[in-house]
């Protein structure tokens, strides 16, 4: 007899972040067979597919999670409960949250496993809060989410270490898994498809890349890498600093309006830093493939998911010493303090002028990539099912 899990899919549509991570690790679930049955438990019906032999589950809430999300908002209590009330009568053996972001109660005996992604929000809580209410708001569910939880689910030891630490939680209900990289993720070596890219995002034949991918919150640190790009010019004028992620502010609370501020504000940097947006996965491994690296200057991260991607691609990481960064990139790229500009400017300026080291670290990424798999985090996950459940 199968064990049934019910999901929490409220971030189903989300592009990236929580929204990739649900649709990667529930399609590698899905396509192991292991003796588990799933239903996707959605706020409102789904835009994007849900995999063969998944079941699903409408609460029919007023706003989707990512418009809750936006801004200074928060979550109805409404749609919570209505959330809540679908979860609880849906009679599974397991209710499976994989973000804590997207949590909410349900009042039953039914085991449940959380993933805590990281303790960003409360290492980081002037940065990630807009307001007094928004951080209060999210001690209480965090609180209660862990209350709730029979075990804990996170993304990195780095991360298990945080949350044993800050969220005091015993390290001995605490389940790690992985991430990997969909399948566009690849190194492109086709010369018209790269020319292609380079020329529909403005990307001279000579211009030596580098890439940033993912969110702009403030923990981010993405200012500090714009302020960083006079002296990586000085050093290597052919350099080019493509900005990828949405630019809209219409997601959580950024600093979008400050970033591009700090783009125009040197002369020798402003024609030289480009914001193309989001783009497709396949535009993204494109660029990620004609790239001299990925720059991820964040304050922490839980996972580090672009560092990953761009290994795939066979392109290095120049990341931040901070969080689970070493633990992900490992050998395959470069460390900086991320609290300094000069630092960071070091590492990128190294990359670009000492010979053979980005070939050998491009090396190293493919090789390093090898690692991380959404079917490695789907065994994983099944793991921590069996745990919460007493069965292992």
């Amino acid at each position: 007899m199968s064990i049934h899990v019910g999901i929490d899919a409220s971030a189903w549509d989300n592009e990236r972040g929580f929204g990739r991570f649900t649709r990667s690790l529930v399609e590698a679930l899905a396509a192991r067979k292991a003796g588990f049955r799933y239903t996707l438990i959605f706020d409102r019906a789904p835009e994007r597919p849900v995999p063969e032999g998944v079941a699903t589950l409408v609460a029919g809430a007023r706003r989707t999670m990512a418009e809750a999300s936006s801004g200074k908002g928060a979550r109805a209590g409404a749609d919570m409960l209505a959330l809540s009330r679908a979860a609880a009568r849906l009679d599974a053996d397991l209710l499976f949250y994989p973000a804590s972001y997207s949590f909410y109660p349900v009042l039953s005996r039914v085991p449940k496993l959380v993933c805590i992604h990281d303790t960003i929000p409360e290492r980081f809580p002037d940065l990630i809060f807009p307001t007094p209410r928004n951080r209060r708001l999210w001690q209480a569910k965090s609180w209660l989410a862990r209350m709730q939880a029979r075990r804990i689910l996170t993304v990195s030891e780095a991360s298990a270490r945080d949350i044993a630490e800050m969220l005091h939680v015993p390290r001995d209900r605490i389940d790690v898994t992985t991430e990997g990289a969909d399948a566009a993720f690849r190194p492109v070596t086709d010369g018209t498809r790269l020319a292609a890219a380079r020329a529909r995002h403005g990307i001279a034949a000579g211009d030596r890349v580098l890439v940033y991918v993912g969110g702009f919150n403030r923990h981010k640190n993405v200012i500090r890498l714009i302020e960083a790009m006079p002296a990586i010019l000085a050093a290597c004028p052919a350099a080019r600093l493509v900005i990828v992620g949405r630019t809209t502010g219409d997601r959580f609370w950024d600093n979008v309006d400050e970033l591009k501020a700090g783009a125009t504000r040197d002369a020798r940097a402003s024609d030289r830093i480009t914001f193309p947006g989001e783009i497709t996965d396949a535009d993204m491994a494109e660029i990620l493939s004609l790239s001299e690296a990925l720059v991820f200057p964040s304050l922490w991260e839980g996972f580090g998911l672009p560092a990953v991607e761009a290994m795939y691609c066979g392109t290095p990481v120049l990341a931040s010493d901070r969080g689970s960064l070493p633990e992900v990139v490992g050998g395959a790229g470069l460390m900086f303090d991320p609290e300094r500009t000069e630092d960071l400017a070091g590492a990128t300026v190294r990359l670009l002028t000492e010979p053979g080291l980005r070939e050998r670290l491009a090396r190293a990424a493919l090789e390093r990539a090898a690692r991380f798999s959404w079917a490695a985090s789907a065994e994983l996950t099944e793991r921590a099912f069996l745990r919460t459940l007493s069965r292992g």
